[in-house]
């Protein structure tokens, strides 16, 4: 409810009543969270059950990742019309179908009898969550009650590394205690993203905005060099996470020598957990000392990773999971921080979704390169190398940090 004075003119005139803008209720910022929540989780409550698939179906490790290929393939292009088009008629618009393919999404899972179902369902839930994305993160910098982008920002990434770590936990319980394994995950989706539903229909009603002109990925000239490095390290800390929600459960279970499903999905809850948490403690701080700090570490969990498929060690695996997530965290809510509050308002969803896109492509782009070295060298020598390159990677961005600093655009703190 808009705030109102009363203020006395000098001429003795009748008082003038002035409104003072207020920010929306803390109701819409927590159902924008929730819904953003429900739909990463629905995209990963497969990843437990691929190994599964691959049983049922007779697919290939190659397989697999090709079907994260395809999710990332309808994503992208998703998220770049999203954006803008949210910019241009408003958040709900654009949110209420991607919730509506993400249903469809996930009918298609808990209908499936083969490898093309498989497809169909990564398909729609890529694009519903290129979707969602960029539009459910600006519209929660624009609901933050109090009007504080870097809180807006975190619970973003919180939120996001929640969903992400929620969809393997939850989809391998119940696959592995509960009846109907494939089907119920989805079921319980559904169910799910009716709430997010009317969540979206209670955002903001659409300001008057200008037509929607679809158009290239850009980004503004002032806020390139902080764009180029904080997406290069989030593109980074994303391929971690697209190694893990793909091919860890399998990479535990040969570790481990058990099939058991939930605790496949629990190695990939753990490191996204440990990126929750190291968030949470990272709240408030510079978004380039975030990178700085977060970067070794992934760098660090990364060779450890390495070393665990070399010793066999299980333990040496859950410790490098727990510093890969650690790392991973920091490093994503820099980049998202440090592009967040540099982007201008007019373009903020747009600015978002292009980020997104690089995300989401070091989540899709690695990962099927160590599907095709799997199929040669096997899943621990493929792990091995993509842990050791991405590694020298994350160490390569460090230099550059370290030496040249991030550019901050006039006025944007960092």
């Amino acid at each position: 409810m808009p705030l109102t004075r009363r203020t006395t003119a000098p001429t003795g005139r009748s008082p003038l009543r002035r409104t003072a803008p207020a920010r929306p209720g803390r109701a819409r910022f927590r159902g924008a969270a929730y819904a953003l929540l429900v739909l990463l989780t629905g995209t990963n409550l497969p990843t437990p059950l691929y190994r599964g698939y691959q049983a049922a179906f007779g697919i290939s490790p190659l397989v697999v990742t090709l079907v994260f290929a395809v999710y990332v393939a309808a994503l992208v292009p998703s998220l770049l019309l999203a954006g803008s088009l949210s910019d241009a008629v408003g958040r709900r618009a654009v949110l209420l179908p991607a919730v509506a393919l993400a249903a469809a999404g996930a009918l298609v899972f808990a209908l499936a009898s083969g490898p093309g179902w498989l497809f169909a369902a990564r398909a729609l839930q890529g694009l519903a969550l290129g979707a969602a994305s960029g539009p459910l993160t600006a519209a929660l910098a624009e609901l933050e009650p109090t009007g504080d982008r870097r809180r807006a920002a975190l619970v973003a990434t919180v939120t996001s590394v929640g969903g992400l770590g929620l969809g393997p936990v939850v989809g391998g319980a119940l696959a592995q205690y509960a009846p109907a394994p494939r089907v119920l995950p989805f079921v319980l989706e559904i169910l799910l993203l009716v709430p997010a539903a009317v969540a979206v229909l209670a955002l903001p009603a659409a300001e008057s905005r200008s037509p929607w002109r679809p158009r290239r990925p850009g980004i503004p000239r002032d806020l390139r060099p902080v764009f180029a490095t904080s997406g290069t390290a989030a593109f980074l800390a994303f391929a971690v996470t697209g190694l893990s929600l793909a091919l860890a459960p399998a990479y535990v279970a040969t570790l481990s020598g058990s099939g058991n499903l939930l605790l496949g999905g629990a190695a990939v809850a753990l490191m996204l957990a440990c990126s929750a948490v190291a968030q949470l403690a990272g709240y408030g701080r510079a978004a380039r000392r975030l990178q700085l700090t977060g970067l070794p570490l992934l760098a660090a969990g990364l060779v450890l990773l390495a070393l665990a498929g070399s010793l066999a060690s299980l333990t040496l695996l859950l410790l490098a999971i727990a510093t890969v997530g650690t790392g991973q965290g920091l490093a994503f809510l820099g980049g998202l921080t440090a592009v967040s509050q540099a982007a201008p308002a007019d373009r903020h969803a747009d600015v978002l979704s292009t980020f997104y896109v690089i995300v989401y492509l070091g989540v899709g782009l690695p990962v099927t390169g160590v599907g095709f070295l799997a199929t040669v060298s096997g899943l621990l020598t493929a792990v091995q190398v993509f842990a050791w390159v991405i590694a020298a990677l994350c160490l390569a961005v460090l230099v550059v940090l370290t030496r040249r600093g991030t550019r901050t655009p006039p006025g944007r703190s960092r």
